[in-house]
């Protein structure tokens, strides 16, 4: 701290100092010219004519503070975080609040354990929350359940920043002996409880508030979002590959009070890591939002919701995560810092992640043995419930749909786009499939399927008959978890995941390449949707309504009930 001190005087050297440089300031809203003297990682001062073993003249360029993520499911890009952090880091973002939530629907406390220890020496920070729905509800089968038990062994860890989103609203509301007991323990620590909840309105959200719910990244429209922050929340703006909120809730980072309001990606597909948060900034700004109130909602305002205090900003003291910007337009970086050091420029990185370990875990994909007859419906009438798509959005519909009957069993009717759908346990060969149907992908052949369905991650096929449906599904039990497309018996793209069923053991590039390929396949089938296989991963989410299917049947989120698709 002394030398810090006599860095920040001019009393010694620093070891760097960014001389000339439009110094983006989120506590004045200003943006001021000045040098930054950096000493061990740390920012010393800011002031004209300080001296470093190292300067860099940046000529009136940008220096903003560094992006923060705060809501992210690392294996939702498929990469382990390395490879997440060689796509990111040289997009501005060096710091990600992680929910593992993913994995520990899969391995438990052993996932989280997983995830630590593969976010070690990589150029990414990377914090967590500990998951507080495994499962989800009790309408799924997960690999493992995590109780409050469970997670006060990794509570105390210092990456550990809290409590993750808390899905189960409803048995915040009702008092759930459970659910209570994992708010008490968040507390109890000082931490925070992150939320979860699409449309929680009037008494009822106060109470989910009063419970200890300081966040939520649900909101689709201007006035929820209004009504949580007058409620004292904070609201982070989502902008996923499946979840798009960003343009619907633009408007409230144009209004005067937009402290509480966070940027966030939660789950993004490897074609959308190439433009991360600062791709949000961009949005923001072109549609007329302040640049330094962009940057702020980026940075500052997350780091300041979970306590990392010596982050979100550029003064005395804080850590020296930087970004170089030419414009305060594309906020594509030049070049990015990470405690003082270069760890990217011109959009790649510049450090090496190859010392990074990767720990070993078991298969994942225990299914009971897959026979052409688990595909088969027997139809009741020619009328079904359907889960509709709704482009772009979590959310689903329920409604009526003509379905074909061949020998007394209901069939995909494709000219309709009414196609059959499957999810089968995973985890612990229980044999449980869930059989519906679906309105909006738009297949005019073959079948589809993946490993990656939320938040249980069993596997869920979509098919316009059974045979490809079955040969879809042992496609991935071979390869034990991914994504597949096939067609008249034939493999025509597949991206194997290995780990847990939900990440690769490859570089990004090969994953990036492999999701371009099954993207550009599925559409040669006649799929509609931009981005299918993450529209898939969210539909037996029954979290979300209206009609989601597990592996225990279609279930109405609304009622909290499974139907029968074949009742009106």
């Amino acid at each position: 701290m002394e030398n810090l001190i006599k860095v920040a005087k001019g009393e010694k050297k620093a070891d760097l100092v960014i001389k000339n440089a439009k110094v983006v300031n989120v506590f004045n809203n200003k943006i001021e010219l000045t040098d930054i003297a950096i000493y061990n990682g740390i920012i010393a001062g800011m002031a004209q004519n300080y001296e470093g073993d190292e300067e860099i003249n940046l000529e009136g360029k940008y220096l903003s503070p560094a992006f923060i993520d705060g809501h992210v499911h690392i294996e939702s890009s498929m990469c382990l975080p390395k490879e997440f952090a060689k796509a990111v880091v040289p997009e501005g973002t060096l710091t990600v609040i992680a929910d593992p939530h993913e994995i520990s629907n899969v391995f438990g406390l052993h996932g989280i354990s997983f995830m630590r220890e593969a976010c070690k020496n990589i150029p990414l920070q990377v914090y967590m929350m500990l998951p507080s729905c495994v499962p989800a509800t009790q309408f799924e089968t997960s690999g493992f359940d995590l109780a409050s038990y469970d997670l006060s062994f990794l509570i105390d860890a210092p990456e550990v920043l809290g409590i993750a989103e808390m899905m189960n609203y409803p048995g915040v509301l009702n008092c759930n002996k459970e659910v209570m007991s994992k708010l008490k323990l968040g507390k109890s620590k000082y931490k925070k409880i992150d939320g979860h909840a699409p449309n929680l309105s009037g008494k009822d959200l106060c109470a989910y508030v009063a419970s200890g719910v300081m966040s939520d990244h649900e909101c689709t429209t201007v006035k929820e979002a209004e009504e949580k922050l007058g409620l004292g929340m904070y609201v982070m703006i989502r902008e996923g590959s499946a979840a798009k909120d960003l343009q619907a809730l633009i408007p409230i980072l144009k209004e005067g009070n937009t402290d509480r309001c966070i940027l966030v990606t939660d789950d993004r597909h490897p074609t959308d890591l190439k433009g991360h948060i600062n791709d949000m900034i961009r949005q923001c700004v072109s549609a007329g939002v302040n640049p330094v109130t962009a940057i702020k909602a980026a940075s500052f305002n997350t780091a300041k919701y979970f306590g990392l205090n010596n982050l979100g900003a550029i003064a005395p003291g804080y850590k020296a995560d930087l970004l170089v910007f030419d414009n305060l337009e594309d906020f594509k970086p030049q070049i990015v810092f990470k405690d003082g050091q270069i760890v990217a420029q011109n959009g790649e990185l510049t450090v090496d992640t190859e010392h990074n370990e990767i720990p070993k875990l078991r298969g994942s994909v225990n299914v009971k043995w897959i026979e052409h007859e688990d595909f088969q419906i027997p139809a009741k009438t020619d009328t079904v419930k359907a889960i509709e798509i709704i482009p772009g959005s979590l959310l689903t519909k329920a409604t009526k749909s003509k379905i074909k009957i061949v020998n007394g069993l209901a069939e995909s009717d494709i000219e309709n786009d009414v196609l059959k759908i499957t999810v089968l346990e995973r985890h612990r060969a229980t044999g449980n499939i869930g059989k519906g149907f679906v309105k909006g992908f738009g297949l005019k052949s073959g079948a589809i399927a993946s490993t990656v369905a939320h938040d249980s991650h069993n596997m869920i096929v979509i098919g316009t008959n059974d045979a490809d449906m079955e040969l879809a599904a042992i496609e991935l039990v071979k390869s034990q978890g991914g994504k597949v497309v096939v067609n008249n018996g034939e493999v025509l793209a597949k991206l194997p995941l290995p780990i847990a069923g939900l990440m690769s053991d490859k570089p990004f590039d090969y994953v990036l390449e492999h999701c371009n390929m099954l993207r550009e396949q599925v559409h040669k089938i006649g799929c509609k949707l931009d981005d299918p296989f993450m529209t898939i991963a969210f539909l037996s989410l029954s979290v979300i309504p209206e009609l989601k299917i597990t592996d225990k049947g279609v279930f109405d989120a609304n009622c909290c009930k499974f139907i029968d698709i074949f009742e009106s």
